[in-house]
């Protein structure tokens, strides 16, 4: 088994597999908060937003990442945020 990631880790793994204009990760190796700006959360509810996050990060979700919290947001309410 691999060792625990580290919050740079899960802000790589995101990158990689999703477009962002914003990404923050923090954590612990077990848990993660994440705040993603993409433009490709435009028109999606949460749930599909969150869902598009799980599949860039793949069977690291499973595998590597026990517990991921987030704030999924487009530019544009990233920006009405301040």
């Amino acid at each position: 088994m691999s060792s625990k990631p580290t919050a740079d880790d899960v802000r790589s793994y995101i990158a990689k597999g999703l477009p962002c204009d914003h990404l923050e990760v923090e954590g612990d190796g077990d848990h993660f908060f994440a705040t993603i700006v993409s433009v490709e959360f435009d028109g999606l509810t949460r749930i599909r937003r969150h869902q598009r996050v799980y599949q860039a990060l793949g069977d690291r979700m499973r595998e590597q990442i026990h517990a991921l919290s987030m704030k999924t947001l487009t530019p544009a309410e990233w920006a009405r945020q301040g």
